[in-house]
């Protein structure tokens, strides 16, 4: 008996169900949901506090609430995103071979929005720090590594090296070639390409150019030797 009674109870709940969730107007609804929140999450904007409930505060207390930004200050050690620096994290695209080597030469450019005594300066500094050890300090190949005779054959940025494209020593400093290992884990995207900026100075006999009082590059060395010579013509 009590078989049957319960039959019948279930009968008529899963009947009822089904009345109540069929019913609807909206043919993408699905009808009655129990606890829809459990499986489908509000769309929350950012920055936007929801957290006062209106059915407690109101709804004109709650709505002016949602439109005060309450975002937080970051946590400790965040990395704050910037579009300006984005050329200077993105994946180096060409590979470790002659043929990375040559087409970094040929296409490769400096990502730098502009050069100008800053950059110049900053890539002086790395260069003293990180370079002159074999290098020297004007780019000649006589760093202390090469008068100690550790090695040798040293190439000057004035001489053999004079017109080695920037794409090139870029290249160079990520991989490393011949002697040279790698900086990639020492300098950062950026450094390289300011050290690069102040070994163009060096490739033109090392005369830092002239500056405005804004900093900007007047004039350089290798411009002011081409004026020279137009007018020794």
């Amino acid at each position: 008996m009590m078989n049957i009674r319960y039959s019948i109870v279930l009968s008529a709940v899963v009947t009822l169900l089904v009345a109540t969730t069929g019913c609807v107007n909206d043919p993408d609804s699905p009808g009655l949901e129990y606890m829809p929140d459990m499986y489908r999450s509000p769309a929350v904007e950012a920055y936007v506090d929801y957290g006062q409930d209106p059915y407690q505060v109101g709804e004109e207390v709650a709505s002016a609430q949602r439109l005060v930004q309450s975002a937080r200050k970051p946590v400790a050690g965040t990395i704050p995103f910037n579009p300006e620096a984005m050329d200077f994290v993105m994946p180096y695209p060409y590979p470790n071979t002659v043929e990375g080597y040559e087409a970094a030469g040929a296409n490769l450019m400096s990502p730098l929005a502009a050069v100008g005594q800053a950059e110049i300066e900053a890539g002086q500094e790395i260069y003293t720090l990180m370079c002159t050890q074999c290098h020297g300090e004007e780019g000649k190949g006589d760093g202390a590594l090469s008068r100690n005779g550790h090695i040798q054959g040293i190439p000057s940025y004035s001489d053999k090296l004079k017109d080695l494209p920037e794409g090139k020593m870029y290249h160079t400093l990520t991989y490393g070639k011949g002697l040279m290992g790698s900086h990639a884990s020492q300098l950062s995207q950026k450094d390289r390409w300011l050290v690069i900026e102040y070994i163009k100075v060096l490739q033109q006999g090392g005369e830092m150019p002239e500056f405005d009082e804004n900093g900007n590059v007047v004039k350089s060395a290798s411009a002011e030797a081409g004026d020279a010579m137009a007018m020794n013509n």
